[in-house]
């Protein structure tokens, strides 16, 4: 699979997650079979004025590539002015730009999701952001703004026709949030309406679940957000189903303890100890959703920790 010249290896994108998909999140998640994976949403204005807390979105590694940085905004004359910095200040390879995000605090300056209700300008919209890249464009959308309002197909073949790479699309509603059931039969047949590679986003939480969406869609991808979150193995999993049929067991306790200090360890080393174990509190957890005792590790961890000295007595005392 290529997008825009750039060969992505795997059947899995890692989505932008907003307070989780840090630069040790990526690192640690690409082993698993991550093909492309994308940064946290980062604002145009910020980048564009100079915010320098903004611009630690911006930092990549060799082992992160490929990567696609995704922007958010409201204006093509402040992206343009960001993407000559990002261009400047990052190494990556996909620039992409969220339409979809569901959020009152993005959608009420005209960013995320809103740009579904105006498709004309949109189409403006990314047509200049397409120009200003030197580096392909993709875009990340909703099924619609509402229930009565879906408007998938337009939108994606404007988003061809300004010249984006491929179209990622998480399959609800903005209205819906991340409530509800992702909709796939929303896109059916939408693949063969576009040349550009498709990936489908929303409820992914199984390697069944990839196989089902790809089945409806037509999709070239999947992209996975929450499912993975904890469960790396979920990556692998859908990789050999996908390519292999291949249906791979989920891992043990003890893997997931150590994964969970691999990754505990490269936040630390990404953050410092005191800003990376108050992100671990609610990241950790995660990792033994669905394991016995899950409910006092979760609360012993969300609670009881302040140190690497004070998680890693919890994560070995899980195996005792």
């Amino acid at each position: 699979m290529y997008i825009g010249g750039i060969e992505i290896k795997g059947k899995v994108v890692l989505a932008p997650m907003a307070g989780v998909t840090s630069l040790a999140y990526r690192e640690f998640m690409k082993p698993f079979g991550v093909g492309l994976s994308y940064s946290e949403m980062i604002s145009d204005c910020g980048i564009a004025f100079g915010n320098r807390r903004t611009y630690e979105y911006l930092e990549t590694s060799e082992i992160d590539r490929p990567v696609g940085l995704q922007i958010f905004g409201y204006s093509a004359d402040i992206a343009e002015k960001a993407i000559a910095i990002i261009e400047k200040e990052a190494t990556y390879d996909i620039l992409d730009v969220n339409l979809g995000c569901p959020v009152y605090k993005v959608t009420k300056t005209g960013s995320g999701s809103s740009w579904l209700r105006k498709e004309e300008e949109l189409e403006e919209y990314i047509r200049r952001i397409v120009a200003a890249s030197h580096k392909p464009v993709t875009a990340k959308i909703r099924l619609g703004w509402d229930e009565d309002s879906i408007n998938v197909f337009s939108v994606a073949e404007r988003l061809q026709r300004a010249g984006v790479a491929a179209i990622g699309i998480h399959c609800r509603t903005k209205a819906q949030g991340y409530a509800g059931k992702a909709n796939y039969e929303a896109i059916r047949g939408l693949k063969s309406k576009i040349s550009v590679p498709l990936i489908v986003s929303g409820d992914i939480f199984s390697a069944q679940d990839a196989k089902t969406a790809v089945e409806i869609t037509g999709a070239d991808m999947v992209m996975v957000a929450r499912g993975g979150l904890g469960h790396p193995c979920l990556v692998t999993q859908i990789n050999a189903l996908l390519e292999d049929g291949v249906v791979l067991p989920d891992p043990t306790l003890e893997q997931q303890v150590e994964y969970a200090k691999r990754f505990a360890n490269m936040l630390i080393d990404l953050r410092g100890e005191t800003v990376a174990i108050k992100e671990l509190r609610g990241l950790i957890p995660h990792f033994f959703a669905g394991f016995p005792g899950y409910k006092a590790t979760r609360n012993q961890i969300a609670t009881r920790t302040n140190s690497k000295n004070d998680l890693f007595l919890t994560l070995n005392g899980i195996l005792s």
